[in-house]
């Protein structure tokens, strides 16, 4: 019998360092069925002596080819004048994706997948169309108009867009990218990196929290659309009937969002509301289960949460999430059996949610069961996978 011929896929990947939309892909391809796909990886690798984290984290996953790529600096939050000094000095970049093209020919690629950065994206499109590959854009965030130039172009380009959750791959349509070529696939997590058994007592008395005192946990970047000056706002609601209630915190400036520091907004809203004695701000913490087995109730009222990987990681830990109904987290979050849900904007309902959740310790623990299972079921890296390889086939059949 003859071998199965190979589908051969490369995924592009520009930044240094290994965030959330790089965390799924490298997901992704950790679990792409070997028996059907070839993966190969473009990334930035820094030198030999000073790897990237990026570089490090694909060079774990087994049967990865791992290349050095050149996709130019960064033009992210640079001045007209910078991005122009940047651009004329591009012809490293330009060699690199001339052989990288020449790469794909020779082994045989037939998808090139990648991020909707813009550096990532309009390498794609650009690698594609000079290879006779088929591109696929992965679209992180709601499309809006904020959204740069290079990104729309490799969008209206790309041979198939895919949405991580249906309400990204909705906003994709509404604004005009063809439905046919537009896809959703869910975000996923690796459940057992989550141990909803640790021992909270470590953590607890390190932040100074009382072993006794009810906790709730708000971690994202700090800026004004993920909502931690709403968790604030309603932890003051409900303090007068527990008084003995703690937030955390978790999170540093996100000085791309924000020119101002927000985390400073946050201490200046706690003072004044008299709750600041309440809050512990965490900063950057790389310890998130340690952090979330503190807690009992998870609460991110971010509005328009494109997915919310965090609202996973709760889950995983058998923590019920308090959040928005609205964006994508009505896909990952459900109303009544892994979490509460309200309207944006009503700071009382989330006060309300949060204390039926604190006073209520078997329903939170109902909650935390169906979350945990969830994530085992629905979330999981190989379902996620499965699901990009349908979006292969469909490109490659058509």
């Amino acid at each position: 019998m003859a071998a199965v011929q190979k589908t051969g896929v490369l995924f592009v990947s520009s930044p240094d360092r290994f965030g959330a939309d790089t965390f799924i892909h490298a997901l992704i391809m950790r679990h792409l069925d070997r028996s059907r796909f070839d993966v190969h990886v473009a990334c930035t690798a820094g030198t030999p002596a000073a790897r990237t984290p990026a570089f490090n984290e694909f060079s774990a996953i087994p049967q990865l080819h791992v290349l050095a790529g050149n996709f130019g600096p960064s033009l992210t939050g640079r001045s007209k004048i910078e991005k122009a000094m940047l651009l004329l000095g591009g012809l490293p970049s330009l060699a690199s994706l001339a052989r990288l093209a020449r790469y794909i020919r020779r082994q045989g690629i037939r998808v090139v997948h990648s991020t909707d950065r813009p550096r990532d994206a309009v390498s794609c499109v650009l690698l594609a169309k000079l290879s006779g590959a088929k591109s696929v854009i992965h679209v992180h965030v709601k499309y809006a108009g904020w959204i740069g130039r290079p990104v729309r172009w490799a969008m209206g380009r790309g041979d198939a867009l895919v949405g991580v959750s249906q309400f990204v791959a909705r906003s994709l349509v509404e604004n005009g990218y063809p439905a046919h070529k537009t896809h959703a696939v869910l975000n996923a997590i690796d459940p057992t990196a989550w141990d909803y058994g640790l021992d909270p007592g470590p953590v607890r008395r390190a932040l100074g929290i009382p072993a006794d005192a009810p906790v709730v946990a708000c971690a994202a970047r700090l800026f004004r659309g993920k909502g931690q000056d709403d968790v604030i706002r309603a932890i003051a609601l409900i303090r007068p009937e527990l008084p003995s209630v703690r937030l955390l915190i978790i999170g540093e400036d996100d000085r791309q969002a924000m020119r101002t520091s927000f985390a400073a907004e946050l201490k200046e809203l706690a003072r004044d509301l008299g709750v600041l004695d309440q809050i512990v701000f965490t900063g950057y913490r790389a310890d998130m289960p340690a952090l979330l087995a503190v807690c009992d109730v998870f609460a991110l009222p971010s509005f328009e949460e494109p997915f919310g990987l965090v609202f996973l990681e709760a889950l995983a830990m058998k923590r019920p999430v308090v959040a928005l109904d609205n964006g994508g987290t009505p896909e990952v979050v459900q109303h009544g059996t892994s979490g509460l849900l309200s309207a944006p904007g009503d700071v009382a309902a989330l006060a309300a949610n949060l204390l039926r959740l604190i006073r209520d310790q078997a329903l939170r623990a109902r909650m935390g069961e169906f979350g945990r299972c969830q994530v085992e079921t629905r979330f999981t890296p190989e379902r996620m996978a499965r699901d990009t390889e349908r979006v292969y086939a469909g490109l490659l059949d058509s």
